[in-house]
């Protein structure tokens, strides 16, 4: 992973000389942070050499109840056993919040083969990374994040300030009664952050000092929520700190009374939260390769005037493929809520320059300098694994351009919705059901460049999301047909 860091075992003791433990933490398949606090002694016996982490953490789901179907990564069978946790020496960092205690990232590795784990977020994205480095190219990203923000508990309900009371009180009260931590729609207000100055400072400064730095922050359109534009740069460490932005506007929240809300769809009738994924790929010079040296005169579309041969063998990879990955770009339930007409979010296999309204939008000159060309994955939302995301668009873009594929359709045109008349892309599936059969078909071309092993993985992780939902009896349909059928 590349890094301005350069830290060593050798050099661990004199970095950690005055800390007494290190907080360590990897990451699951729902993107969630899990790790531990251990002493300063521990941890430096087993920085080189990894150590055992209990393989539940992709046994279970997000509340860690074990998987309906076990899957052949942790079960009864193999007793829940060990894998391997090691420690990435360059992901170090601080905690601001928690008296600076020093913290690092681990990835996980399969203990009998001594690989990394097929089903590692973080592996997973460095592997396609490594593939890309092989060629001698490196990928760049970058992560945008919408979220609501809900005062909960309120400040005045007389309750202490910490994760467990606002838990609570989450679950004593539906989420349309929990007040917004700003009111109306006003997107860009300068005026609106002043009133939580100290929090929307907080986490900025939070932010840079967590090495997770933000290049734009600012409200946006709907009551509570906040826009964050994280800092470009190489894509797994983009990848890093799109999950540990998470951490910091969890744990700076709470010191606020704030919950922040990462769901894809919180609310009825308002728009969504989108976590759209910037990606471009450059040399060892860091010449930006998706760029062209000249316009082309003759090119298939317009739109690709400025976009180079293998920016468009990777755009048709893009948009073969994303039917098929849909499960990890809208993972859960709530996701396909987002994923619907008219609220700012795609709907179909859909591209075009500088086009809001399509899947993948291609930012390149006339409007954008050739340096900064680069695809915005839109279909993403904001509960999405940042990980997963990048690891199967780098993949899939990568497929592309190893079989020379050809775009598969035409552009959006300007002022055109997706859906509407005119786009030709496929509907992308309308639910986690749907999205799920697709993926795990054996034709998929997510098994051609994810592997079948992660694959099932991923695949049974959803069926569990997709049972629990079967099986769950809503408010809406108590409210509906509890009098009147």
């Amino acid at each position: 992973m590349a890094s301005f860091l350069d830290i060593t075992v050798e050099t661990l003791p004199q970095i950690l000389s005055d800390d007494s433990a290190v907080k360590v933490a990897g990451i699951d398949i729902d993107g969630m942070l899990r790790g531990k606090l251990m002493s300063k002694s521990k941890f430096l016996s087993i920085a080189a050499s990894g150590f055992g982490f209990c393989s539940v953490i992709f046994g279970w789901d997000m509340h860690d109840q074990t998987y309906f179907k076990e899957l052949a990564i942790s079960n009864k069978e193999n007793g829940y056993r060990d894998i391997i946790a090691t420690p990435d020496l360059q992901s170090f960092r601080r905690i601001p919040w928690e008296n600076n205690v020093p913290f690092f990232l681990v990835s996980f590795l399969d203990p009998d083969t001594g690989e990394s784990l097929s089903v590692c977020p973080r592996s997973l994205l460095g592997r396609a990374a490594a593939r890309l480095a092989e060629k001698g190219c490196r990928a760049l990203a970058g992560a945008e994040y919408e979220f609501y923000q809900f005062r909960a508990p309120p400040a005045n309900d007389g309750r202490e300030r910490n994760s467990s009371s606002t838990a609570s009180y989450l679950k004593e009260n539906p989420v349309d009664t929990l007040p917004s931590l700003t009111e109306g729609m006003f997107g860009y207000s300068i005026t609106r952050p002043v009133h939580n100055q100290e929090y929307y400072y907080g986490m900025f400064d939070a932010c840079q000092r967590f090495r997770c730095p933000l290049e734009g922050w600012h409200t946006e359109s709907g009551p509570g929520v906040f826009e964050a534009a994280l800092e470009y740069g190489e894509v797994t460490e983009m990848a890093d700190k799109a999950a540990l932005f998470k951490l910091v506007a969890k744990s700076i929240g709470s010191k606020h009374a704030i919950t922040p809300c990462f769901m894809a769809k919180p609310r009825q009738n308002l728009p969504g939260n989108s976590g759209h994924m910037h990606l471009s790929i450059v040399d060892s010079a860091s010449k930006n390769l998706f760029a062209r040296d000249e316009p082309d005169p003759n090119p298939p579309y317009p739109d690709l005037e400025y976009l180079s041969d293998l920016g468009r063998a990777f755009l048709a990879g893009l948009l073969r493929g994303l039917p098929d990955i849909m499960p990890i770009v809208a993972p859960t339930i709530n996701s396909y809520k987002r994923l619907v007409e008219n609220f700012w979010a795609p709907v179909t296999v859909s591209w075009g320059l500088e086009h809001r309204a399509a899947s993948i939008r291609l930012i390149a000159p006339p409007t954008a300098s050739p340096k900064a060309t680069r695809f915005e994955i839109r279909v993403s939302g904001a509960d999405a694994n940042p990980h997963l995301v990048l690891g199967s668009v780098l993949a899939l873009g990568m497929w592309g351009i190893e079989h020379k594929l050809q775009i598969p359709v035409p552009p959006l045109g300007k002022g055109q919705e997706v859906g509407s008349e005119g786009d030709e892309g496929e509907r992308l599936a309308k639910s986690l059901k749907e999205a799920v059969a697709k993926m795990g078909r054996r034709e998929s071309i997510a098994r051609e460049v994810l592997g079948d092993e992660f694959v099932d993985h991923f695949v049974g992780t959803r069926e569990h999301e997709i049972r629990l939902w079967d099986e769950a009896v809503t408010d809406w349909e108590v409210k509906r047909y509890i009098e009147a059928v």
